[in-house]
């Protein structure tokens, strides 16, 4: 079996023992709380992570775009989310196509969308769910009051080819109060209206292990809880050791003593920093910062270090945010261990819609 320092770099390192117990470890929260879990697939981009979620519990995935469901329909998974808004006529062609094969469920957030979706499914064999998107405090898209999610709530009942499932929100970090009192408030309106709702979806990794201090809601949507990152970290989440997502780099340079450059730019780490300082933590130097990324050269400041790498040394780097990563590369690496398991392509990465 290859080993990791055969590999060329830079090169993305996907960890399968860290995304299993990742996996488990949040599928068991849920279960324990008796909350069902819907994990996004934004993360990693895998039908065959989306598959082993399912496989642990997981009642379906999430998506954010139609090449993204159209993936994971070839692959097999039926139990599809794609929480967008979906507008043009080609778009909802394609959300009809995946109608038809799959159970697809979709949201909204303004009587344009709604419209849209009932003149395209009004004819269809099957109506389409339609959940009410709701802002609970993002500040992104989303309905901005329980009483607008009521009267767009009503409108969807009411317009031919659509069932009203529920409400989604995906919060702001930090907020659980206040997404629980907008969604229980929702709900309440849609009860009193004879509109129960069935499914009220809550997503989010940062306050993954709070989820179930939001009552209302009936499912969690976490995404890069599967991989974790420095970020995730930051907020608690899990530990460095949790992180199974790291990219592979090689110092090609040593322009000074307390400089180093690596072969891994901002086309491979994402420039990201959610407010954190650096590009990323490096896993055999904490103490160095990844000061700058260019297009292929990554600049590290290593005058903390006593401890320096020498040219052609290799480093993993457990990035800021993971799912900007997946998305920068056609292919990343399985790995257990030192071993490399297997190369595999990132199905959904560049999927458009």
């Amino acid at each position: 079996m290859s080993k990791i320092s055969n590999l060329d770099t830079p090169a993305v390192l996907i960890d399968l023992d860290r995304v299993e117990a990742n996996l488990k470890r949040a599928q068991d929260y849920a279960d324990s709380h008796g909350l069902k879990l819907r994990p996004h697939i934004k993360t990693h981009k895998l039908p065959r992570f989306a598959r082993l979620a399912m496989d642990l519990g997981a009642v379906g995935i999430t998506v954010q775009k139609l090449g993204e469901a159209e993936v994971m329909a070839d692959s097999g998974i039926t139990e599809i989310f794609l929480p967008y808004n979906i507008l043009g006529s080609a778009k909802l062609a394609r959300l009809k196509a995946l109608h038809e094969r799959v159970h697809i469920t979709v949201t909204a957030d303004s009587a344009q969308t709604v419209a849209g979706l009932s003149a395209t499914f009004a004819d269809a064999a099957e109506p389409l769910t339609v959940l009410v998107e709701c802002d609970t405090g993002m500040g992104r898209c989303g309905v901005q009051s329980p009483e607008a999610a009521l009267a767009l709530a009503q409108t969807i009942a009411a317009s031919p080819g659509l069932v009203f499932g529920g409400l989604m929100t995906y919060p702001a970090a930090g907020q659980v109060e206040a997404n629980q009192a907008f969604l229980s408030a929702a709900q309440d309106a849609l009860i009193a209206a004879d509109l129960a709702p069935t499914i009220i979806s809550n997503g989010g990794t940062p306050d993954l292990w709070r989820a179930h201090e939001v009552t209302a809601a009936t499912e969690h949507r976490p995404g890069t809880y599967i991989y974790m990152d420095r970020f995730q970290v930051s907020k608690d989440v899990g530990g460095f050791d949790d992180c199974a997502l790291t990219v592979l780099a090689t110092i090609v340079s040593r322009p000074t003593d307390d400089r180093a450059i690596i072969d891994a730019g901002s086309k491979a780490l994402t420039s990201d920093t959610l407010g954190m300082d650096g590009f990323g933590l490096i896993e055999e130097y904490p103490e160095a910062r990844i000061v700058g990324l260019s297009e292929e050269h990554g600049t590290i400041d290593l005058s903390a270090c006593t401890d320096k790498p020498q040219i052609g040394d290799t480093v993993r780097i457990i990035p800021n945010h993971a799912c900007v990563v997946s998305n920068l590369f056609d292919h990343v690496t399985l790995i257990s261990g030192d071993d490399v398991v297997e190369t595999v392509a990132v199905g959904a990465r560049g999927r458009v819609g």
